[in-house]
């Protein structure tokens, strides 16, 4: 069914990679409830939504199109919710916010099973699809070293070194050390078991306890927020939340999408610059969006988090299997999971890691050439910068045709790149982001 054998890996090494992944985004279980809860929107019944639309995503990616890579509620789509659609609206809900995520959710349905997506992810130049791959890696790492303040604000320059003394600075370094000798040493599944050591080293120096037990029943306090597919749409008309929606859609579309193309590079499971099996794989995150949004919780993305799975060997929808089993597990071990995701420096290591595997897309970006190079140094800048991979594909969705009409090459350019650079100029110009 996964055709171990065809992809050159084995059951263990995917479950290990399904691990690794899992470990390295579960925080989202307790990060979404946290940022959604400014809205309104009770823990208990995020905590539980986001996993609904963990599994129902990730399951579908695995099963039907046979990839590692890992679906769940989007970082930054769920602040948009909180503090833009919810806290930017007056007389606007976290009920009617969910409508015009299920709302979304149902049109992003119908744009995956037209060749729309498909045909983008074809119609993508080269170079932008390595400085996508690059940019992520870079934003990843950049993400890890953030959380575990190694980095932190600085009042001129926005960004400094942080307190290399601090607890969480002095754990993340010993755990990348550790990682990166078991990863130069070759031991398979480096990056979780370099997790395993952090996490046994946070518990004995006091950093990570269990205070409030291990397991507690899910629920689901508010029910179902969304019953009825023609109440929600009466009440996206009734309160004109069409920007929201396109805005929802339009950066689902493109995050999903430019995560998946770098996760696929990165295990080498493009085809001749083609993505194989794409429809079903860009349904996954579609369908998790409208059944999340039917629990309670923000738009479903492919999580970057996916390429340290695929760096720990995944290559198969094995890997995003054992990840959704993991999540069904996490449903029962709240407490448990948030403690260990509590502690960011167990999970920095893999992504700092994986971050530079990625960087290694830089080298296929044909620098020589001005209109090719700029644009995807453009989206390579940006995605770190401004924490968002879908605004570092905008900028160089916008940068790439442009020079390419000055340089006389307009032909070059597929027409839905000119279409899409339209779209993106006016969301970044107009619209809330």
């Amino acid at each position: 069914m996964f055709k171990l054998t065809e992809n050159h890996t084995n059951a263990k090494t995917e479950i290990l990679a399904g691990i690794t992944t899992f470990f390295t985004m579960v925080y989202i279980v307790v990060v979404n409830p946290i940022i959604l809860a400014d809205a309104g929107v009770p823990f208990q019944q995020v905590f539980t939504a986001t996993i609904i639309a963990a599994v129902v995503g990730t399951l579908w990616m695995g099963l039907f199109a046979n990839y590692p890579i890992a679906i769940a509620p989007g970082m930054g789509l769920n602040a948009y919710f909180a503090y833009s659609v919810v806290g930017g609206h007056q007389g606007i809900t976290y009920q009617t916010a969910f409508a015009a995520v299920f709302i979304a959710g149902l049109i992003f349905v119908i744009l995956s099973l037209t060749p729309l997506r498909e045909k983008l992810i074809d119609a993508i130049p080269d170079n932008l699809k390595h400085g996508i791959t690059a940019g992520i890696g870079l934003f990843i790492a950049f993400i890890g070293l953030r959380l575990t303040k190694i980095i932190t604000a600085h009042p001129t320059n926005l960004v400094g070194l942080g307190d290399l003394h601090a607890p969480s600075a002095v754990l993340t370094l010993i755990g990348l050390a550790v990682t990166l000798v078991l990863m130069v040493l070759r031991v398979n599944g480096a990056l979780f078991f370099g997790m395993i050591v952090t996490g046994i080293i946070a518990f004995f120096t006091n950093q990570l306890s269990f205070k409030n037990g291990f397991m507690a029943l899910p629920s689901l306090p508010d029910g179902l927020m969304i019953g009825n597919p023609i109440t929600a749409f009466g009440d996206v008309v009734q309160h004109s939340l069409y920007a929201v929606v396109f805005s929802f859609i339009l950066v689902t579309i493109f995050d999903t999408t430019g995560t998946m193309i770098g996760v696929a590079n990165q295990a080498g499971l493009m085809k001749n610059g083609k993505f194989p099996r794409a429809r079903q794989a860009l349904l996954s995150d579609s369908i998790a969006t409208a059944i999340g949004a039917m629990f309670g919780t923000s738009p479903t993305t492919a999580f970057i988090e996916s390429s340290s799975g695929v760096a720990a060997g995944g290559r198969t929808g094995l890997t995003s299997v054992t990840v959704a089993g993991l999540f069904i597990l996490s449903a029962f071990f709240g407490p448990l999971v948030s403690a260990v995701s509590g502690i960011s420096a167990i999970t920095a290591p893999a992504l700092i890691i994986v971050g530079s595997l990625m960087m290694g897309s830089i080298a296929k970006i044909r620098w020589n050439e001005l209109d090719e190079a700029f644009p995807a140094f453009l989206t390579i800048l940006a995605m770190p910068l401004t924490s968002s991979i879908a605004t570092g594909i905008a900028l160089g969705f916008i940068s790439y045709p442009l020079l390419k009409l000055v340089k006389g090459k307009w032909r070059e350019v597929h027409p839905l790149l000119y279409v899409f650079a339209v779209l993106f100029f006016y969301q970044l110009a107009f619209l809330q982001h």
